[in-house]
């Protein structure tokens, strides 16, 4: 790792000592997440992406670097490795241009130039690319012999061979590269007989598209591939002014007039057509695709990241309904700690339409399992079975929570849901994740596979690796800077612990069913396979809230009690004064207690954990209610404001749940009064908003809102 530093440090623009330290850590073992929060000293202070950043582009240069031996390799085997060439090999550090490289001695299947080569043709092609033949079919009629019927078709196939050439010369690729990265419009048209087809419809605003390649947008360029790989579409991609890239390649070939220019003109075209042309295009939609797929990839990071830091209700009893209709709405009382208490079901709506006796049970449950909030899933029959608990008077004061579905399926059907819950079907556990969602996002959803939560776009269609390294490394973020109480936390949410993983995690569940809840971090030693090296990166993320040391409680790290317990002893007093009283921490002069191992910022992260230890970065819960005469696509009209959560965000606006099956975009030209580079930097999932309607399409259930002048939460 460490002979990329310098280059790594180069491209992120970092200083070279501080990459060092952190390939060095990597390399160790370390997680993103305890670099980050625990060696601020020797990165320089370094966010989580920063250290991502670092970390790819050290795998993307060992990929580089391995493609680089097979290389050497190969065209060693074929006896054609100089000095020159090795070097030149051995010092590119840039994919396609190693490839530009590598292609003249790429091993190939056959080809009209191979096939030309072998029927002796090659010195015919370096007469005519030489351009002093004054009569070359002539000349090529000493070329006809075997499959070679005359001289005409001699020529041929020495134009063959010419082209293959200039398609593997590496500044006619460039000349090519070049025009298309400044030139290149992507086309879109229908395919015949298509059109009509009920699933092609969606992609209608792409039958007849063109657009310059570089201001496609990520969500276009995907929503186009889709469409052609359906088989709905047929897309390419060309450079606006071909002929001026057909004369810049003639220029660096052609030298003369007469038969042999125009020879060499017919095989730059040929190479142009048939080889230039198709490769870059190739590369170009890789290209494209590749950053197409980063955008999306990171629009639908950033907003799983807001999804699991939602705020939570906590640890109250709550009563949960996944609502239906035919099959009745299921209900289900939690206790404080998430344990499912209770499960019936009610059918307050049709057919049965048992509206009294439902709003009974649910009265009576609320009392008898002293119940403090009700979570009521946002599906089919959800604003029904609102109004129906909203209605109802109870014998305490009680929030109601609309809860997204979105993924509650997809978990009551896993292998996770039936290990909780072997005795029960599906419809209690789906209603059970509903009402844990509300307790804590962050702890019931990691139990769902990221891609199902349903805050993407186009993610079936991006980098499959990608996507779940990049959500896979969001939950983990997102699970380490909350931080997890050891003694509750599932062993699903402990496998997102630094250093953990899914062995580890189950032996720490299996260990505390066994002995009992941790009274201590270092107790946590006693778990079968929990090492140092491991200790050292989850202890400080790990929670023990009935620990007799707080510190076991706070993001305090073990390595640095002894530190604390000194700062406490120079105040005469314990460390659990020390946390309890301000006056006493103020008098903490952080530089008093820096060495060559702890610094500033690590000595002001333990003072900002000693003011709130145990601390949840997450904002306190709200209740949100829908506009109540609000049912259905049909009661809406425009100029309507109306209270909306948002559900989804996108690089070209929100989407906004306003009570009703259909969720309604907000572009984001109508987010706010002044232009918006970033939508995420002024927008929320779950946020709450005002909207006011500016157009319906029924036909297309599409509804199109503004924020503009109105109320955000």
């Amino acid at each position: 790792m460490k002979e990329f530093s310098k280059m790594i440090a180069d491209r992120l623009s970092l200083p070279v000592h501080h990459v060092e330290n952190v390939l060095k850590l990597l390399e160790d073992g370390a997680t993103i997440p305890f670099i980050s929060r625990y060696r601020k000293e020797a990165t320089g202070s370094m966010n989580e992406v920063q250290i991502e950043e670092i970390q790819d582009a050290c795998e993307k240069f060992t990929e580089l670097s391995k493609r680089k031996e097979t290389i050497l390799s190969t065209i060693e085997e074929q006896g054609k490795l100089t000095n020159e060439l090795r070097t030149r090999i051995e010092s590119c550090w840039n994919g396609t241009e190693l490839e530009d490289i590598y292609l003249p001695y790429k091993p190939k299947r056959k080809t009209r130039a191979e096939s030309a080569r072998q029927k002796g043709l090659e010195p015919l092609a370096v007469l005519l690319m030489t351009q002093r033949e004054k009569d070359p079919l002539k000349r090529a009629e000493a070329f006809v012999k075997g499959d070679i019927a005359n001289a005409e078709e001699a020529i041929k196939g020495a134009k063959d061979i010419i082209a293959e050439q200039i398609s593997e010369d590496e500044q006619c690729r460039n000349i090519v590269r070049n025009s298309f990265s400044r030139q290149a419009i992507i086309t879109s048209k229908a395919i015949k007989g298509k059109e009509t087809e009920e699933n092609a419809l969606k992609y209608r605003d792409y039958f007849d598209f063109s657009e310059p390649l570089k201001r496609c947008s990520s969500h276009r360029l995907l929503a186009i591939r889709r469409g052609e790989k359906e088989g709905y579409l047929k897309v390419s991609i060309t450079p606006s002014d071909e002929e001026f890239c057909l004369e810049r390649l003639e220029r660096r070939y052609i030298r003369c007039t007469g038969p042999c220019a125009q020879y060499m003109a017919d095989a730059i075209n040929d190479a142009y057509k048939r080889l230039l042309k198709p490769a870059i295009e190739t590369e170009s939609a890789a290209s494209s695709k590749i950053k197409a797929d980063e955008e999306a990839i990171r629009v639908f990071a950033d907003n799983l990241k807001q999804l699991l830091l939602a705020p939570p209700l906590g640890q109250k009893r709550v009563l949960a309904i996944d609502p239906g209709f035919r099959t009745g709405c299921k209900v289900v009382c939690l206790d404080e700690q998430g344990n499912l208490r209770h499960t019936e079901t009610i059918y307050p709506h049709p057919p049965r339409s048992e509206y009294k006796q439902a709003g009974n049970k649910l009265v009576k449950l609320v009392e008898q399992y002293r119940i403090e909030a009700i979570a009521i899933g946002n599906g089919t029959a959800g604003r029904e079975t609102e109004r129906l608990v909203s209605s109802l008077r109870y014998d305490r004061n009680l929030q109601v929570f609309v809860v997204s579905e979105d993924g509650a399926s997809i978990y009551s059907a896993s292998k996770i849901a039936r290990e909780e819950f072997p005795d029960y079907d599906v419809t209690v556990r789906g209603a059970v994740s509903i009402g844990r969602r509300l307790m804590d996002p962050l702890a019931e959803l990691v139990k769902i596979d990221a891609k199902s939560i349903g805050v993407g776009q186009y993610q079936h269609d991006v980098d499959q690796a990608k996507l779940k390294a990049s959500l896979d490394r969001t939950v983990e973020s997102c699970v380490n800077s909350v931080g997890v109480n050891v003694n509750t936390a599932s062993k699903h949410l402990l496998t997102y612990v630094s250093g953990l993983g899914a062995t580890l995690a189950q032996n720490i569940v299996d260990y505390r069913t066994e002995h009992g809840p941790f009274r201590s971090r270092k107790e946590l030693m006693n778990v079968p396979r929990m090492g140092n090296k491991t200790f050292e990166q989850c202890a400080g993320f790990l929670r023990i809230p009935q620990s007799d040391n707080p510190l076991d409680n706070s993001a305090v790290h073990p390595e640095r009690y002894s530190l604390v317990e000194r700062m406490a002893k120079n105040l005469n007093c314990s460390v659990s004064e020390l946390i309890k009283q301000k006056d006493l921490r103020s008098k903490i002069k952080p530089e008093n207690y820096t060495d060559e191992n702890v610094g500033l910022p690590t000595l002001n992260d333990i003072l900002k954990e000693l003011d709130k230890p145990g601390r949840d970065p997450r904002q306190q819960i709200e209740v949100f209610e829908f506009a109540k005469d609000i049912h259905s696509i049909d009661d809406l009209h425009e100029g309507m404001e109306l209270p909306g959560i948002v559900t989804n965000i996108t690089n070209f606006g929100c989407f906004v749940d306003i009570g009703i099956k259909e969720n309604g975009l907000v572009h984001i030209s109508e987010v706010a009064d002044r232009y918006i580079d970033n939508l995420a930097d002024v927008i929320k999932i779950h946020q709450h908003v005002h909207v006011k309607i500016l157009s319906i399409d029924k036909t297309r259930k599409r509804i199109q809102l503004t924020m503009k002048g109105l109320s955000v939460h």
